[in-house]
């Protein structure tokens, strides 16, 4: 019976391979393929079907892979140079750790830090940090360890201020705003919710399009209530590299801010962010006349600049304590303040392989938003792609079979003519899609273009190599000739004799 089921299936394949000259397999592999591709970024605004879901499960997402390396390879064939110089990154470095101590340091120490660079006049400070628990060395905290015996010397450390006060006067004397992040899962010091500014929001609610989180690290009360703004922090990771970064992002029931949108609040006085978005998830983010495009998720591509380029805007925070910094540096600057120390600092690889401090990321984000120079990868453009893939897959597999036509016959005259044309096409496509990167800054998917069409072309190929009729028309044919060249050496043989 098996021999029999092996059997049936084996001339059903057969029948399959050579019916209508191998295209039901080709527009079978065309369709399937760009269903696939199609799920990788599946519209929002279309009802995803389950069991879509279940193939994510099964099959490994080889088109989003690919995707995301050429991608990755565009930037690093025109990474952005920039324009403009908004940011300046105040860095608690080594050297800043090794003569003022290490870190976490005392709040009294880092309030004078935020006061030497308030002093110089910027439009805003941006703390890269957050401080969800009280400072164990406020004279309030030590008191609380001291002897019994100790009253006097606790006393007069009560009537000291504590150094969350002190570090909160710096904070709202300052266009200061304080980062958080945003987490799944609970912990000692997580919170369900932080002091934001209010998100405006036109057109439809886009809570559930975003990337949504229950519980934030953010720092302690006292501190949000005197920040002019809080944000969130948080990257999008794909495969450990940085690519993509979140504008707002939803906690709980609201939606927050991150902190190069909230920056941007801050320094415009507007009073509230503006989301624009519809069925199909965020268009834009902005404040007051500057509006940026993201995708559906509100996340947008970033155009990364080399670390060469940028390493200028970096000062290390032990010379802004000593007076030893340009005051130009910081007047009418946007100020990152966080951690590069060893050890401390958050790395992060980017779309150019480089590693990077997690801070420079969000330097890098103000500076395309001030350049104005945004990566795009619209919902229109994938069903583009998707149209065109299966277009010219429709094309091929009504054109190849076709042994009559002019095509055909350029490939069976001209040796090596299907490899050419197959490298010339792909070259092309390539070309095309780094110039609308270059000058449109448009990110399209040649990699899923090249497999989907690829396989389609395979089908005809291993169709041709695998039929066993054409076999032995090659192998009589190569009997023949050798045949031939056999006869003709014949005489010539008997001649020499």
């Amino acid at each position: 019976m098996k021999r029999l089921r092996d059997a049936s299936w084996l001339t059903f394949l057969t029948w399959l391979r050579k019916a209508g000259q191998g295209r039901p397999i080709a527009l079978a592999v065309l369709l399937a393929l760009s269903l696939l591709n199609l799920c990788s970024e599946w519209p929002g605004n279309i009802p995803r079907p389950p069991l879509l879901d279940r193939l994510d499960d099964v099959l490994p997402d080889s088109f989003g892979t690919a995707r995301q390396l050429l991608f990755d390879h565009y930037q690093r064939r025109f990474p952005r140079m920039p324009a403009s110089q908004p940011v300046t990154i105040v860095a608690i470095d080594d050297r800043t750790l090794a003569e003022l101590g290490q870190w976490p340091w005392p709040r009294n120490r880092l309030a004078g830090l935020v006061d030497a660079i308030a002093a110089q006049k910027p439009l805003a400070i941006g703390l890269d940090l957050y401080m969800p628990e009280a400072d164990q060395t406020s004279p309030d905290k030590v008191a609380d360890n001291l002897p019994a015996s100790a009253v006097t010397l606790a006393a007069g450390l009560r009537a000291l201020p504590r150094h969350e006060t002190i570090l909160a006067n710096a904070l709202r004397a300052s266009p200061s705003i304080l980062g958080a992040a945003a987490v799944d899962h609970v912990a000692y010091d997580t919170s369900t919710d932080m002091r934001s500014a209010p998100i405006l929001v036109h057109g439809e609610d886009p809570l559930n399009r975003v990337k949504r989180y229950s519980y934030v690290l953010a720092s302690l009360p006292e501190l949000q209530a005197a920040a002019h703004g809080q944000a969130m922090l948080n990257v999008a990771l794909e495969q450990g590299t940085v690519r993509r970064i979140p504008l707002i992002l939803g906690l709980g029931d609201k939606l927050v801010p991150g902190m190069p949108i909230e920056m941007l609040r801050v320094v415009t006085g507007s009073a509230a962010v503006d989301v624009y978005a519809d069925t199909s998830g965020v268009q834009s983010v902005g404040v007051a006349d500057v509006q940026v495009p993201t995708q559906p998720d509100g996340d947008i591509w970033l155009h990364f600049a080399s670390m060469r380029e940028t390493q200028h805007r970096y000062v290390s925070a032990r010379d802004v304590l000593q007076g030893k910094v340009d005051p130009e540096r910081f007047h009418n600057k946007l100020v990152l303040l966080g951690l590069t120390a060893t050890g401390l600092t958050d790395m992060r690889t980017t779309a150019l392989g480089e590693l990077v401090p997690g801070i420079e990321i969000q330097a890098q984000i103000i500076e395309t938003i001030f350049d104005g120079h945004f990566l795009r990868r619209p919902v229109w453009l994938k069903w583009a792609e998707t149209i065109f893939v299966l277009a010219f897959g429709l094309l091929l597999i009504w054109y190849l079979p076709n042994t009559e036509s002019r095509l055909a016959a350029f490939v069976r005259t001209v040796p090596k003519a299907s490899a050419v044309l197959g490298i010339v096409l792909n070259l092309l496509l390539l070309a095309s899609c780094l110039l609308l990167f270059r000058y449109s800054g448009l990110l399209v998917d040649a990699t899923s273009i090249f497999i989907i069409l690829s396989a389609v072309m395979g089908c005809f190929f291993s169709s041709a190599l695998l039929d066993p009729g054409v076999r032995k028309q090659r192998a009589a044919k190569r009997r023949r000739a050798s045949a031939s060249q056999s006869a003709e050496q014949i005489p010539h043989s008997d001649t020499q004799r």
